[in-house]
């Protein structure tokens, strides 16, 4: 059973729609991306799952039940507008948000000390927010937002602020918590980070779902068979031969680069061809007697790409 299912989604805001029957399943335990372009519908779709607002129309179910009130303290929620108190201490103000979600005072400093001793910010106790730069202020709203241990963990835009050593730290966090149970929604432009931790995403473009799916299958989705290989020649002259070979197979040459008897190449099926594309053990079969081969590689479009072609192709429909 998935922990979120949001069923026919849609909300106008007086002349903009912001979101239009919308149908996204996020499932227990995983890593969802929630991506798309600035003004696309994915704040509005978060605040819907934090009851912030509600749906015009449709529904969203938690764990099986109508999503209500009493599911509140089982979200956790990092918005991309920080919303620290900058005149309050760290500790004080990290104390009171614990109390907020529902802990008591002892288990929330229990809690907070392991959290602050992790992430070595125990010094920053008697802090004012003020004083902490953006990326340290982020390190204490993260733990703030996954103290109470909530089933459900919506970040949007984590890393905004931070160098590469704390968005490591942050990455690492992320994956244990998942680890350890939690369901996380996870709202970025940074494609590579998607890459990384996502298992599934779902991409919104004008107010509708035009791409979701698990990771992995979205990107073989979209292959384009195409192929890197290098190869170090048993003779020279086999590197026209495997020009022609490749021409036979309905291969054509992208690129060839030739230095001494090492052959890098990139080869892409031929688009005007309509014999069917051959395995890559195929290739492999025909490049063996050649010589011996150092690298071969299927290049897969990126999240990025693939992220920048649907949003292209959702532009033009």
């Amino acid at each position: 059973m998935p922990i979120i299912q949001a069923n026919h989604i849609s909300k106008q805001y007086q002349t903009h729609l912001a979101l239009n029957d919308v149908s996204i399943s996020i499932d227990k335990g995983s890593i969802f991306g929630l991506l798309g372009p600035n003004g696309a519908g994915k704040t509005t779709f978060i605040r819907i799952l934090n009851q912030i607002i509600l749906p015009d129309t449709g529904e969203v179910l938690f764990d099986g039940e109508k999503l209500c009130r009493k599911h509140i303290e089982r979200v956790g929620y990092l918005p991309e507008e920080r919303g620290l108190y900058k005149k309050m201490k760290v500790g004080e103000q990290a104390l009171y948000l614990a109390r907020l979600k529902g802990l008591d005072r002892q288990t929330a400093m229990n809690e907070l000390k392991k959290w602050f001793v992790k992430f070595e910010i125990t010094s920053w106790w008697n802090k004012k927010v003020e004083e902490l730069s953006k990326g340290m202020a982020q390190k204490v709203q993260f733990i703030t937002t996954v103290l109470h241990k909530p089933d459900l963990l919506i970040f949007d835009e984590p890393f905004s602020g931070l160098d590469p050593v704390n968005v490591n730290i942050l990455k690492e966090e992320i994956i244990n918590l998942k680890n350890e149970g939690a369901t996380v929604i996870f709202s970025t432009h940074n494609m590579e980070s998607v890459e990384e931790l996502c298992d599934s995403i779902a991409l919104i473009d004008h107010s509708q779902t035009v791409l979701d799916g698990k990771v992995r299958e979205i990107k073989r989705k979209y292959k384009s068979n195409k192929f890197s290989f290098e190869i170090d020649l048993t003779s020279i002259e086999d590197a026209a031969k495997i020009s022609s070979l490749m021409s036979d197979m309905h291969y054509v040459m992208e690129s060839s680069e030739l230095n001494d008897n090492h052959l890098k190449c990139a080869i892409a099926h031929d688009v005007l061809s309509e014999r069917l594309t051959v395995t890559s053990n195929e290739i492999i079969s025909t490049l063996l007697p050649m010589g011996n081969i150092s690298s071969f590689e299927e290049i897969i479009p990126s999240m990025n790409n693939i992220f920048l072609m649907t949003v292209k192709k959702s532009s033009h429909e």
